[in-house]
């Protein structure tokens, strides 16, 4: 089935109400921290209060002789007994080494290296217990000075022996020469410093974990906040304990958000499940906001030089990129992907620029590691090239969306210069449908009316593409991937019709279990009632890569669909047996198998009925039972894009900015259900305009302390800071999967922090304000203004 003929199903293009939301809505889910097992302890992790520091020594005579306190764990009770945490993607130099890559433990061994770095684990009866000896673990330490910027990081205290100069590798991606030739002839270069602001994630709900043994059959179980179970057991058992795969087994259950800082294999899992084993406890840890800002992985935090080279008329010729990477204190599990493969592959956006060079030099800083956080490499080429794309067309007295139509994609396969083929888009339809729903032409009157009150009015574009499925796995092999980027369905048809699907995608907050269960539905021509999806539990589910990257519809969604072609061609066979026909006459269409040109035909739910009551039935042909399982590993990535339009008010007084409009025109190809992709878009745009207007995060240049450590301190965006969101969408199908879906997840938080900031420098720009930086804090704003005056 095509992806054309998969689109006009019944089903597909409803906004069907979630599943899943009566149970999240009625307080019947199920997170990590709801789960209590039977002889369960508490854990507490004591934490590095120094950015850098050798560790003298750790007693934990005291703690250990406090009321309930089962065990205090240190570095020393794991060294040579275990691995440590695996980087899952290597990356090569361009001397041909290999990235450098020091070892990661779970508990510190000689030395921590950012604040939060864990000391030690205290197991106690209860969680008052186990914070109380937590606090009397006396650590002795020598401080070492600390570096938290990439800029100073060639030149500060070495973090690991492995990487003295800090650096992990540089990277590149283009024809240098090449391109400095055009350079060399062009007609007018425009140049950008700009830098890409550190996140913390905040997901609703903290990571939490419990690690569990069972001494009869020597098989560990682990709950964890996760986003790909299998992924989490594979590094676990393979990397760093050595453990038996089959013996260890990995739920997720309802996960509270994830936005990438929950794909990760983090120390505090591995230690729970070793442990659970050592005291034969279960043990639950469940992180506190404050502990989670110190800890999850953070996003972001580049600095990056970029230049366009340009024609007479604003074609682009050619540009190049240097970019220094802040990978923090250790490698996190795909941290090194994200700054190189999932950004560089990016810069050639929408436009047609024969030539590109990029240069990545990645840096170790006594801060938390930093890896993908939602959208992962694909906003920081957007913000840099979107944020270029503007700059070039306001130094040429060109409008932000001439600029771009100048130099759009026009015809399609096209292969960019950094590696990447799009294979279908249609930016300028979604160029002029956004202006029209933008109502631009209305712009200079809300201008007009915007200075009568004393206030800077200014518009900012933003044209995206991002790269989503993250596969095939041959490709991301040869890049430097440690592990294949496939997916896998298995689909269970029940005796009486209705199917049970199991899915190594991770549902988080997508709707996978009302999207999927509309792919089946529309596919078996079921109610979709009658469809339920499992995921998260390794138990049950085939081996799957988990959820990240906008992957779920396009890569597990396919994967579905391949197992339903086997449900389809077996279900025919035993239709044509049922019908006395040969089964290459058999037809399937609105859950009804017919013979061609008769009137002969049965429903699905009888079919499904003979293959389990197999009276008269082909045994020696068919096997009973209807139950099919497929793995399905894409030929290319897939190609979501878009244009962005944002309009903010200025007070120039005191340098309050809001978003007074913001239209977003979206090509996710096919869309399964248009309600949860307007959810996610909505998210996506909060996230990208929280990161433009307010969030930042900040460590202490001398002391490397985390500044912002709580919502006292790291703003949040909230309903209130937002307009009425205008959506709509241009639809060219993905060539390359059944579905023809691209996927929607990241993608307002990709498009949208260009599309703001272009705003504010446009608002500004009468007033001298030439180049500005997120976030655009009201203080930050201020600044600039009496800065440009000065």
């Amino acid at each position: 089935m095509g992806a054309s003929d998969f689109s006009n199903l019944p089903h597909i293009g409803e906004a069907v109400k979630r599943k899943e939301d009566y149970r999240f809505l009625t307080g019947a889910g199920s997170y990590t921290d709801d789960i209590n097992l039977a002889n369960q302890r508490v854990a507490v992790f004591v934490r590095s209060p120094h950015a850098h520091a050798t560790l003298k020594s750790v007693n934990v005579s005291r703690a250990e002789a406090m009321p309930g306190v089962a065990k205090v764990f240190t570095g020393k009770d794991v060294e040579g007994k275990m691995g440590g945490l695996p980087c899952g993607w290597l990356i090569t130099s361009t001397d041909g080494t290999p990235m450098k890559e020091p070892p990661h433990p779970i508990l510190a061994q000689g030395k921590v290296r950012y604040v939060g770095d864990h000391v030690a684990m205290v197991v106690a009866d209860t969680l008052e217990q186990a914070r109380n000896a937590a606090e009397a673990v006396e650590v002795d330490y020598d401080v070492l000075p600390a570096v938290v910027n990439v800029g100073d990081a060639a030149k500060a205290t070495a973090l690991h022996e492995a990487a003295p100069d800090n650096h992990c590798y540089k990277w590149a991606i283009g024809d240098k020469g090449a391109v400095d030739d055009v350079f060399a002839k062009a007609a007018h270069i425009t140049r950008l410093d700009l830098t890409n602001n550190r996140l913390v994630p905040n997901a609703m709900e903290p990571r939490a974990a419990i690690g569990s043994y069972n001494r009869a059959s020597d098989e560990y179980t682990l709950y964890v906040a996760n986003q790909n179970p299998h992924v989490e057991r594979l590094l676990m058992t393979a990397f760093v304990l050595g453990l038996p795969e089959h013996k260890v087994r990995v739920i997720a259950p309802d996960v509270g958000g994830g936005f990438g800082s929950k794909i990760y294999l983090y120390a505090e899992d591995v230690c729970l499940t070793w442990a659970a084993k050592q005291l034969n406890c279960s043990i639950k840890w469940t992180a506190d906001r404050s502990e989670a800002f110190l800890s999850d992985a953070h996003g972001r935090d580049h600095v990056s030089h970029a230049e366009m080279a340009m024609d007479k008329d604003g074609k682009f010729l050619a540009m190049r990129v240097h970019t220094d990477a802040n990978l923090g204190a250790y490698l996190s599990t795909f941290s090194t992907a994200v700054p190189t493969i999932l950004y560089a592959t990016l810069l050639a956006g929408q436009y047609t620029c024969p030539q590109i060079y990029v240069e990545v030099d990645a840096w170790f800083t006594n801060t938390a590691p930093v890896d993908a956080y939602r959208g992962a490499g694909r906003p920081e080429a957007t913000y840099l090239l979107e944020r270029l794309v503007s700059r070039c067309g306001w130094e040429l007295g060109l409008g932000q969306d001439e600029i771009r139509k100048r130099n759009f994609i026009t015809s399609w396969p096209y292969q960019t210069p950094v590696a990447l083929q799009y294979d279908v888009g249609d930016y300028m339809a979604c160029m002029t449908k956004a202006q029209k729903l933008a109502e631009v032409e209305g712009f200079e009157a809300r201008k007009k009316a915007s200075a009568a009150k004393g206030l800077k009015r200014g518009i900012g574009y933003s044209s995206y593409i991002e790269a989503c499925g993250i596969a095939p796995s041959n490709i991301a092999g040869a890049l430097g991937a440690r592990a294949g980027l496939f997916e896998c369905g298995e689909i269970r048809v029940h005796p009486t019709g209705s199917v049970t699907v199991f899915t190594g995608s991770h549902s988080h907050g997508q709707g996978h279990e009302t999207t999927f269960a509309q792919v089946v539905a529309a596919r078996l021509g079921i109610p979709v009632e009658n469809v339920d999806v499992v995921h998260g539990d390794t138990g049950r589910v085939p081996f799957g890569m988990g959820t990240y990257g906008s992957r779920s519809i396009s890569v597990g969604g396919a994967a579905i669909m391949k197992a339903l072609d086997k449900i389809e061609a077996k279900a025919k066979k035993i239709a044509a047996h049922l019908m006395e026909a040969s089964d290459a006459d058999i037809e399937f269409a609105n859950g009804e198998f017919t013979v061609k040109g008769t009137d002969k035909k049965v429903p699905f739910g009888s079919v499904s009925l003979a293959a389990y009551v197999p009276h008269n039935y082909p045994l020696d042909k068919l096997e009973p039972g209807l139950n099919e399982t497929a793995f399905y590993d894409p030929t290319n990535f897939t190609f979501p894009a878009g244009t962005y339009i944002c309009e903010v008010e200025i007070d120039p007084a005191t340098g309050v900015t809001r978003v007074d409009r913001f239209t977003a025109v979206d090509d996710f190809g096919t869309i399964i259900n248009p309600m949860i992709v307007e959810g996610q878009v909505h998210g996506g745009l909060v996230q990208g305009i929280g990161q433009a207007l307010m969030e930042n995060c900040v460590y202490d240049k001398e002391t490397g302390q985390l500044l912002t450590g709580s919502f006292m301190d790291y703003t949040m965006p909230r309903a209130d800071d937002f307009p009425q969101f205008r959506l709509d969408t241009v639809c060219t199908p993905c060539s390359h999967n059944p579905l023809g879906t691209k996927g929607c997840g990241e993608a307002g938080a990709i498009g949208s922090p260009p599309a703001v900031i272009n705003a504010v420098l446009d608002a500004l720009g009468d007033l001298g304000v030439k180049e500005f930086d997120m976030p655009a804090t009201p203080h930050r704003v201020w600044e600039a203004i009496q800065s440009a005056k000065a």
